[in-house]
């Protein structure tokens, strides 16, 4: 029996975090639908076209190495925006959600295009000032260089870029639990989650 999990929200919100801890409370298989298209950017990177490169995208090119550096998170989010490139990844997500045993997504679009009738959807956002900082952490400890100004307009444009696409544009299902983090703890944001999930399922 499969029971789908739709984890949505903004870069840097912690949906990734409260995925991954949802999937392992509940036994469930999780799938970062970010690194299809962070592997879709970064092959662009290296010359592809970017429907041929999401084409032939295949499980393992979510394992290579420097999914997530900036300039492969800025490629992602360009070529998410092409209808093509969607398209492609729908097949792939639709599959992986409706498996046997259940799973977890997270994306920008699982509850509104990718598993509109997941039996759980959760909207994980917060404020861009709280992501940048967050994001500007995780850079920081990653070894790279970055001013947080510098972080907040990329958190903004990425928003924007999100938000504004015509393809499946970042925005909460009408049923979706939302859960802003901006004041939360870890354990409180996954607390949150897991006892949304937890209704959802009795």
């Amino acid at each position: 029996m499969s029971f789908t999990v739709a984890i949505d929200g903004p870069a840097a919100a912690g949906k990734g975090t409260v995925s991954r801890a949802v999937a392992a409370h509940f036994g469930l298989a999780h799938l970062d639908t970010g690194l299809l298209y962070r592997a879709v950017g970064k092959r662009v990177l290296l010359g592809e076209n970017p429907v041929a490169a999401a084409r032939a995208l295949r499980a393992e090119d979510l394992e290579a190495d420097g999914l997530r550096t900036q300039d492969v998170a800025q490629a992602a989010s360009k070529v998410a925006v092409m209808p093509e490139v969607r398209e492609a990844m729908v097949d792939f997500q639709r599959a992986f959600a409706r498996r046997s045993g259940g799973a977890v997504l997270d994306g920008r679009d699982i509850g509104t295009v990718i598993c509109p009738e997941a039996e759980a959807k959760l909207f994980v956002t917060a404020s861009a000032e709280c992501r940048a900082e967050r994001r500007l952490k995780e850079l920081v400890e990653n070894g790279h260089q970055a001013s947080y100004d510098s972080v907040l307009a990329d958190v903004r444009e990425r928003d924007a870029r999100d938000s504004d696409r015509v393809a499946a544009p970042l925005r909460p299902a009408a049923d979706a639990t939302c859960i802003d983090t901006s004041d939360l703890t870890i354990a409180q944001a996954v607390g949150s989650a897991i006892a949304a999930v937890t209704a959802a399922r009795t």
